[in-house]
C-alpha cells in the first residue's frame, strides 16, 4: 500500500505533498532534528490529509495531481476553513 500525503506546517503556513508505503517513518524524517532540504526548513509538520493506493504509479499520478494548481486548491480549501474556525 502507498499514501499520498498531505502535510501542513502551522508555524510557516506551508503545505507538502507527497507519497510513501510507511507514513509514520516519512512523517518522522520530515520532522527530523537533523533533517535537510525543503521540509526541514519549515518544521514542525502535521499529516492534514491522506489517500491510499494499492500500486506506486496510482499513488504517483495522485500526488502529481494534488501539485497541480487545482489540486493544491482543494487542498488548502479545507486548511483555510479549519484556520478561520480557530
Amino acid at each position: 500500500m502507498f499514501t499520498v500525503y498531505v502535510l501542513f506546517s502551522v508555524a510557516h503556513n506551508k503545505i507538502y505533498i507527497g507519497f510513501t508505503s510507511n507514513l509514520e517513518a516519512r512523517l518522522a524524517s520530515h520532522n527530523a532534528e537533523k533533517g535537510k532540504g525543503y521540509t526541514h526548513r519549515f518544521q514542525p509538520w502535521e499529516v492534514v490529509y491522506t489517500e491510499q493506493f494499492s500500486s506506486k504509479s496510482e499513488a504517483q499520478s495522485r500526488e502529481k495531481q494534488l501539485k497541480s494548481a487545482k489540486g493544491r486548491e482543494f487542498v488548502w480549501n479545507p486548511i483555510i476553513k479549519f484556520m478561520s474556525i480557530s
